[in-house]
């Protein structure tokens, strides 16, 4: 095993902050804002404040542990201190699992968009994209920290000039603009109703998915208490901003008919808004804002699962061999099962046997749900551990045990709307087959009952080992 990387090939905060900003800013919200706004009309703002605010408290509640106890496992792992190791096999193999079957996605929608600008075959981007993120993630974690500083700062930039354009075209001082009235909004703020209202929740609850990714990075970070602390603060404020702040602009400025899903950059309200403004070459943009997108989530979900496979089999519930680490401290063959699984994703999607894909896929949209339940029931169990052991930092969670019992409340409403909603009902039926398959595998499987593979302690990053 290699020895523990220098301080200066590590994560610093910078890294950590923009990547908690990227992670869950992505083609999504470039794409799919339309949706939540066609079900429930402009009190879609109302549905991203409360999905917002219910995501910022499981994330402090999440930094809180993260800063007290930096580990690779995340969630994982406190899941397993609280509930044992089942907890803690189901939610890291549950989440590698999500991760996998995205980034299948994510890197089949790009290399689509660059085949469209090259003429070449879609695999031929594919297989390029897939080689120089396998460089990044074998090579020392600061490279990857860079480049998702990069990528996460391209699209945060894009969507701070948006909205700065949008809201000089709603005062009228944009040239050729006049002053927005307010009848987009206040004539469609419930067009379905109460119906509605719970549809374009659902549409927008899983928008903040991905900045989880910050408490794992933190264990590879130069100082984790103190980064993730500021990491979380930062992240969730300015992403819950941006989002409510893009989807005011665009409920402003365009007609409800116009905003639909989008399964190109030319039919996003993002470009819509944009060519209204008159700037030239807006689609292009978009196109180059949204492959950005997806390769930096495509390359998050590299280290977040190789990272996970590695801290799995520090603590024995994955193989040995995944214990492996380059000179740089890198996981190789951990680095190696994500590529190779999300080439089986893409390829399982060229395929499309009938039923599977929609089913892996309906999994996957309840995954997140399952992990921010674990989240908080862990913080339950463990917070009054923290306080007696004076482990919590200065990252602290309001109102114990309040709080965590509200959110707990919040999830379990979600859960009732995709059990009576006939198009998310799915997501809860696959999530449970997939969840009750792993809690089987943990109890059967002799996973984590054996000695530990190493003896140093489970919060160790690849390059400690």
């Amino acid at each position: 095993m290699s020895t523990s990387p220098a301080a200066g090939k590590r994560l610093k905060s910078r890294h950590l902050t923009m990547m908690g900003l990227g992670s869950a800013v992505g083609a999504g919200l470039f794409l799919g804002v339309g949706v939540g706004i066609q079900a429930s009309g402009t009190s879609v703002l109302i549905s991203y404040a409360i999905a917002g605010g219910l995501i910022a408290l499981v994330m402090v509640m999440l930094g809180e542990m993260a800063a007290a106890r930096p580990s690779l496992g995340s969630f994982s792992t406190y899941a397993g201190q609280a509930f044992g190791n089942w907890a803690r096999f189901t939610l890291g193999w549950l989440y590698w699992f999500m991760l996998i079957m995205v980034m299948g996605s994510e890197i089949t929608g790009a290399s689509a968009i660059i085949a469209g600008w090259t003429g070449w075959a879609p695999w031929v981007p594919a297989l390029i994209a897939v080689t120089l993120f396998a460089i990044v993630n074998f090579a020392a974690v600061r490279g990857f920290g860079e480049f998702e500083f990069w990528f996460s700062t391209i699209k945060v930039g894009v969507i701070i000039v948006f909205i700065a354009i949008g809201l000089l075209m709603a005062l009228g001082w944009w040239p050729n603009t006049d002053t927005v009235h307010l009848s987009n909004f206040t004539e469609n703020f419930l067009p379905n109703g109460a119906p509605g209202f719970a549809a374009g929740l659902l549409a927008v609850a899983f928008a903040f998915g991905g900045i989880e990714l910050v408490t794992i990075a933190a264990a590879e970070s130069e100082d984790p208490a103190h980064n993730v602390s500021t990491a979380v603060r930062a992240a969730v404020f300015r992403i819950i901003v941006f989002y409510v702040g893009s989807v005011a602009i665009i409920s402003l400025l365009l007609p409800f008919d116009r905003i639909h899903d989008a399964d190109v950059a030319a039919q996003s309200p993002f470009t819509l808004v944009l060519e209204q403004a008159g700037l030239p070459g807006a689609v292009g943009v978009m196109e180059v804002v949204i492959v950005v997108a997806l390769l930096s989530s495509f390359n998050a979900q590299i280290y977040a699962t190789s990272r996970l496979v590695f801290d799995m089999a520090h603590e024995g519930n994955a193989h040995k061999l995944f214990l492996k680490t380059s000179r740089t401290g890198s996981p190789v063959n951990a680095v190696i099962l994500s590529m190779i699984f999300a080439f089986a994703s893409v390829g399982l999607q060229y395929w499309n046997p009938p039923g599977l894909l929609a089913f892996l896929f309906n999994a996957v949209g309840g995954c997140l749900l399952v992990i921010w339940l674990f989240i908080t029931c862990s913080y339950l169990k463990l917070h009054p551990q923290l306080k007696a052991n004076g482990e919590i930092t200065a990252l602290r969670a309001p109102g114990f045990p309040y709080v965590p019992w509200l959110v707990m409340l919040a999830m379990a409403a979600l859960i009732v709307l995709m059990v009576f909603d006939p198009s998310a009902r799915g997501q809860v039926i696959a999530v449970l087959v997939l969840s009750a398959a792993l809690i089987v595998l943990a109890v059967v499987l002799p996973v984590g009952k054996r000695e530990k593979l190493v003896r140093t302690p489970s919060t160790a990053a690849p390059g400690q080992v």
